[in-house]
């Protein structure tokens, strides 16, 4: 447990501001699509992709960011994340075509996906149990409010400026985050490192990613659903499999 008071007034505050600004952004793109849209010279509907493929490498790169934590701390995963995360953002604002942006967004979300789990690892072992939950509350609060200001903000700031600052704005934040995070993040490593679960990964990454994707094209006019209906039970099987696969490694560890 770290016992520098200094990692504790501070920890959380580097924490909650890096999940505000994932959940945020988990949102605030979708009040600005009909100008991106029309900026881009594309339709609105073919930007869906902008908003899928950030939940897609959310979800695909979250199990991941606990083994790199424990393997090479948490400090130095989570200063990668917010840079990862600050320097994505400053890509999407700059992109001049829809294939830049969702490249762009697909690193935005690697960089949310090791955020999130890091930095509640991170307060987790900080903080006695006697303080975890006051910690915890502090820290999900602002991740709470983050998709409700959402299209609040998108608005707003579409009316006034325009949808690149849209993503500009996480660059004071993330800058002001990663320095606090060099100073007051403490560095947990885990007690032993396990080989990466590869198998186990592709797994659950493949089966997640085409069950966000199915999901998401679900009930559309032009949609298959015979191909859809097997997509589907592509990506259930993917999941189950990883479930037995889980199961059998945690029973030969």
């Amino acid at each position: 447990m770290e016992d520098n008071p200094s990692v504790k007034r501070f920890l959380p505050w580097v924490v909650a501001a890096a999940l505000f600004m994932e959940q945020l952004d988990s949102t605030i793109v979708n009040t600005a699509i009909p100008t991106m849209a029309a900026t881009l010279h594309v339709t609105p509907l073919s930007l869906r992709g902008v908003v899928a493929s950030y939940i897609l490498s959310l979800a695909v790169c979250i199990p991941v960011s606990g083994w790199m934590a424990d393997r090479y701390g948490t400090r130095r995963v989570f200063s990668v994340a917010i840079a990862l995360f600050t320097g994505a953002s400053i890509l999407c604002g700059l992109s001049l075509s829809v294939p830049m942006l969702v490249a762009a967004r697909i690193l935005q979300g690697m960089g949310a996906a090791m955020m999130m789990p890091v930095g509640r690892l991170a307060v987790v072992r900080a903080f006695p149990k006697s303080q975890l939950l006051a910690a915890m509350n502090f820290v999900i609060i602002p991740a709470l409010i983050g998709p409700l200001l959402g299209p609040t903000v998108g608005g707003l700031i579409v009316h006034w400026l325009s949808w690149r600052e849209i993503f500009f704005v996480n660059v004071p934040v993330g800058l002001a985050a990663l320095w606090l995070a060099r100073l007051y993040m403490p560095d947990y490593f885990g007690e032993k490192t396990y080989p990466l679960d590869v198998v186990g990964l592709v797994l659950f990454s493949s089966g997640a990613a085409l069950l966000s994707w199915v999901l998401e094209v679900f009930g559309e006019y032009h949609s298959d659903s015979t191909s859809v209906g097997l997509l589907l039970v592509i990506a259930l099987g993917l999941l189950a499999t990883y479930c037995w696969h889980a199961g059998t490694m945690g029973m030969s560890r």
